[in-house]
């Protein structure tokens, strides 16, 4: 097996309901050295070209549609011919960033992607958004979080689309029934492990009422 996970952060804004934020993001690409897939093409596609450098993308496969996530994905798209998958139900929070351009396909709970020999996931988490999914790879002991589960508790819940009773059952369903060991790749910030996280899921229920 040669597929690998790099790493690159890129900078940007977040706007909804009418705020908008600073934020860095977390850009992940799985591959090896001929082809690739890239979870969340955020804020830089020139840049994210140049961490592929040169390998073939597969898929542009995005963990929600905040536009801080999907704002490069079209772009991306044009320059390599990569088809951009999302959850439908986030199709509402899509085309607020992008209303001339859609997806090019759905992904789905139970979903099956494979490159460079490597199974990826897909688990439908919704909470932070109504589409928002993780990717499961066992072959690299890794999921990719998205903005579901960071280092020190759940994805934030006070935006539209959003609902934290939704999230926490994401959470303990999805990603807290994975091996301890497992290493959560995150939208934003440090990653961290599913053993880390898992103590302390009663505390984010009771920090959320």
């Amino acid at each position: 097996m040669n597929a690998r996970i790099d790493h690159l952060v890129t900078s940007g804004t977040f706007s909804l309901d009418g705020g908008t934020w600073d934020v860095d993001n977390n850009v992940w690409i799985v591959g090896d050295d001929t082809e690739a897939i890239v979870i969340d093409a955020a804020h830089d596609a020139d840049a994210i070209l140049a961490a592929l450098d040169g390998r073939a993308l597969r898929a542009i496969v995005c963990t929600h549609a905040h536009d801080d996530h999907i704002d490069a994905a079209p772009a991306l798209a044009a320059a390599t011919g990569a088809r951009i998958l999302l959850h439908p139900a986030d199709q509402p929070l899509w085309k607020n960033t992008h209303p001339d351009h859609s997806p090019d396909g759905d992904l789905a709970d139970g979903q099956v992607l494979t490159i460079a020999g490597v199974d990826l996931h897909v688990l439908h988490t919704p909470g932070h958004a109504p589409g928002a999914v993780c990717l499961y790879v066992p072959e690299l002991g890794t999921v990719f979080s998205g903005d579901t589960l960071f280092q020190g508790g759940p994805g934030a819940t006070g935006r539209s689309f959003s609902d934290f009773p939704t999230i926490i059952d994401s959470i303990r369903d999805k990603l807290l029934t994975l091996p301890a060991e497992t290493v959560v790749r995150t939208g934003h910030g440090d990653t961290t492990t599913i053993g880390a996280e898992a103590p302390h899921l009663e505390e984010w229920i009771s920090r959320g009422h």
